[in-house]
């Protein structure tokens, strides 16, 4: 006598043995190349976060240059914003980049996760996702949530956790 416990682990196995959907594959391969690269990036800002302090003045000119163009203005936060943001950003750069790993860690687990077939996959990515959002405002403040830049990394990881979203219908463990 089969019990519903047993039906769903064998109807689970027969699924374990299709191929990974082409959708969640591309998504997961995207996802780990993304974090390999973070990676980097997180490092090179902890190591470079005194350098861009010490040249904060340097790069405000820069900014109110009046020959740069206007779209790569709207990218930038605003000079007072500025100051704030990289003068934050190096007081706070071993927490900030610990949690940047930990979200870095968490979207790759998940991705892995996924890759599997499990739902819990999907949750550990959301976690990852935003947590780099959370760490900005608690460390930084909400302006640093603020500018181009910042919408469009808001916009790409909204993007990508609607596209996971619509692909946990193929996670079942």
């Amino acid at each position: 006598m089969s019990t519903n416990n047993d039906v769903l682990d064998n109807n689970n196995m027969d699924k374990q043995n299709e191929p990974l959907p082409s959708g969640l594959n591309v998504l997961t391969i995207l996802t780990i190349i993304w974090a390999c690269l973070s990676v980097l990036f997180t490092i090179y800002g902890f190591f470079t976060a005194k350098k861009s302090y010490e040249g904060k003045d340097e790069a405000m000119a820069k900014m109110n240059d009046p020959n740069m163009p206007g779209w790569a203005k709207s990218m930038m936060p605003s000079a007072a914003n500025f100051e704030v943001l990289v003068t934050k950003s190096y007081e706070n750069r071993v927490p900030i980049a610990l949690l940047g790993l930990v979200a870095i860690g968490l979207c790759f687990w998940g991705a892995l996760e996924m890759r599997k077939r499990k739902k819990q996959g999907f949750l550990f990515y959301v976690m990852g996702t935003f947590l780099p959002f959370i760490t900005s405002a608690a460390f930084i403040g909400f302006f640093a949530l603020t500018g181009g830049m910042a919408y469009f990394m808001i916009a790409l990881s909204l993007l990508f956790v609607g596209l996971y979203a619509m692909q946990r219908k193929h996670l079942y463990l």
